[in-house]
Order: structure tokens, then sequence, then C-alpha cells
């Protein structure tokens, strides 16, 4: 993997780069849809390229791991053949879903041993084996083993928790020099910065983790909870020790305004659940605002869904037509607010770039700020 910082902004953190992979380009900063099970949920795959278009996608280790099994991706040929794929594909490690598994799950030094959510079977993950199934699934992107701690979080506890995610990434590195990929091109490994909401903390393991010298960095354990001024102060401190020639991804963050806010701090890129699983509730995200349309007040309203016309969907139907379909449980009132919402998230990282490129992101981040902090 190669990239490429293009451009600074002049008033605040925010880059935009290029990162080269052997699938392909990925302009930063960048949104990539979660597509957890092979598939980015309600969105048909020629949807995804043709009208969302990212250049990238992410999909879970823990979840493809239980099914549909490693056998079956390896004789697939990798996931990108599994599911007619030929972008950039990110795993993250499986780390947050056996954090979000809670009473299902033991953690001790050699791994965690959890309960699968979906039979009760018994499971092991390492650092090793988690190494081992991500080079199976093949990803472009692959992420080191970690512990994500809740929030709130005892400070004794993320302090112990992140020297093991430490312990576990040299785990990683080792394994990974002793296991060769499987599908004829290359993968790069990120490790991720851990440490709950704590400064001092954040600071050790942000060092830690550049001392590792990988390709490309992440930030995890934000997003779980804590109040928006904690997330940015954590990345903020994070950013200003992670090398400025790696990309940085900040894991499962968030709303449209969380990522702008972290553009602004100097994070590349993002992923999260929000906009197709807040698509599936009826909420659209929109530059001037939410919109419920679940909500009567839509009912007569024959306007475009966005007259912005990010992606098809948005001016094919009215907004009276699609509270319509969520009354009537029509399958298909999800899949137009989760394509409107992936298309929004993608407009608005593309729109951060045009504008670092142009030297005045920061003037538009502050009007998007207030202008999407509204309900309509």
């Amino acid at each position: 993997m190669q990239f490429d910082l293009k451009i600074k902004d002049p008033k605040s953190k925010a880059r935009a780069g290029v990162i080269t992979t052997d699938h392909g380009t990925i302009e930063t900063p960048i949104f990539m849809p979660v597509g957890t099970v092979g598939t980015v949920k309600g969105v048909h795959q020629s949807e995804l390229k043709d009208e969302i278009n990212p250049d990238i996608i992410l999909g879970n280790t823990y979840h493809l791991y239980l099914r549909p099994q490693m056998e079956i991706i390896e004789q697939a040929g990798g996931l990108h053949k599994f599911m007619n794929w030929d972008r950039n594909i990110l795993t993250d490690s499986g780390g947050y879903q056996v954090y979000s598994l809670s009473g299902r799950r033991k953690i001790n030094e050699e791994g965690v041993k959890f309960k699968s959510h979906i039979d009760g079977s018994t499971h092991f993950f390492t650092p090793e084996n988690v190494m081992e199934i991500q080079r199976t699934i093949g990803a472009d992107i692959i992420m080191a083993f970690d512990e994500c701690t809740p929030y709130p979080c005892d400070y004794g506890y993320a302090k112990q928790s992140m020297h093991m995610t430490h312990r576990w990434l040299k785990r990683c590195i080792n394994h990974l020099e002793k296991v060769p990929t499987k599908y004829g091109y290359s993968q790069t490994f990120f490790p991720i910065v851990q440490g709950s909401t704590y400064t001092d903390l954040r600071k050790q393991s942000a060092e830690f983790i550049a001392s590792v010298e990988a390709e490309g960095n992440a930030i995890g354990g934000l997003s779980v909870g804590e109040p928006a001024e904690e997330l940015y102060a954590m990345t903020d401190v994070v950013c200003s020790i992670l090398p400025e020639d790696k990309p940085r991804y900040l894991m499962g963050v968030g709303t449209p305004i969380n990522i702008l806010e972290n553009i602004a701090l100097g994070v590349d890129m993002f992923d999260c659940v929000m906009p197709t699983r807040n698509a599936r509730n009826g909420m659209l995200f929109t530059a001037h605002g939410t919109i419920n349309i679940k909500n009567k007040k839509w009912e007569n309203d024959f306007s475009p869904i966005d007259e912005m016309g990010i992606t098809f969907v948005d001016t094919m139907y009215s907004k009276a037509y699609l509270r319509h379909l969520f009354a009537a449980k029509e399958m298909l009132g999800k899949q137009i607010a989760s394509i409107h919402n992936l298309g929004f998230y993608l407009w608005l990282t593309r729109e951060a770039r045009k504008h670092i490129i142009a030297g005045d992101f920061a003037d538009w981040k502050d009007k998007m700020v207030k202008q999407m902090d509204k309900r309509l």
C-alpha cells in the first residue's frame, strides 16, 4: 500500500490524500460503507458501484468467520470474488464485536473465548488465528486484534487492557510474517490505538503504535457512548502523535457532524453502520438536517427526497412516496433510504476533500455543521 498526502487545509488539521492498493486507489478523506457479512445491508452491488460508488467497503471478521465460515470464502477465492466486488475491502479484527458480546465472552492474555450469537457454539479468538482468518478473507487492509473497552471504563482496567492490546499487536505482527497472503495480491496491516478516554493512556498507546511503523494506523475504542467532546479530544491527542505520512482510520464513527469534526482533526478514514441502520428506521441525513420520513408531515409532500440529487433515488422518488413505503412496510422503502444515506455520507467526505484542496475547508465545515444539526 502507498499513501500520498496531497494537501493540508491551512486553518485546520484536515488533509487530502490518496491510498493505492492492488485493488485501486482510495481518495481520502473517505467513508467506508459497512458490509458486515459480505453485503452492504439492503443495497445491491450494482447500486453500490454505480450510485454510491465507494472506493472501499468494510467486512467484519467476526461475522464472516461464523457465517459463511472460512472454508466457503477460501473455496470462493476470497471475499472479493465471493461477493463479486473488485474494489478495496477493509476487515476489522472482530475486537469490537467480541466487546459487544458482553456476558457471552471471557478475555484473558491468550485471547477471547466467546459464544456465537447464532447458535451458542463456543469459539476462541487469538491474535494469531485472527490474522489467519483475515488472510483467508483476503481484505486489502486488515486490522490488529485488540480489546475495545467500554465507556465509562475504570482507569486501571483501561491501562491493563491497553497494554494487553499492545502485547497482542506484537503477536499479530510475528504471526503475519509466518502466514503468506493467499490470493496473489498484498494486504496492509493497521494496528489500533486504545486507552479509553484517558489522555495519558491515549498518548502512550499512540506512541507505541507509531513505533511499530505500520503502513497505516487506526484509532479504536471510541464512539462507544462517550460525549462528543471526549471523542474529539482523544482523536486530537492521537492524531498529534501518529505519523503524518500514514493514513489514520477512526473506527466506528459516526454521525455526519462527527465525521466533519474528525476530518478537521486529521482523520482520513471512517466507517459506521449509522447510515444504513438509521435508514431502515426511516431517518434520512441531508445537508440541511435529518428527516424522520415516517412523520405525518411528509404524507402530502411530493418534493424529491433530496433536491440535491446525490443519488438516483433522491430525485426519482418523493418524500410522500417514501413515507408511504415505510407505512406499508415495503422493503423498497428501506432500500431507498439506505441508498440515499450512503450516498450522502460519500458525498459529504468527497465535498470535504474538495474544500480541503480549495483551501476553505474550515469555513465550509463550520457552515455544514450548523446546517446538519437540525431536525426537519
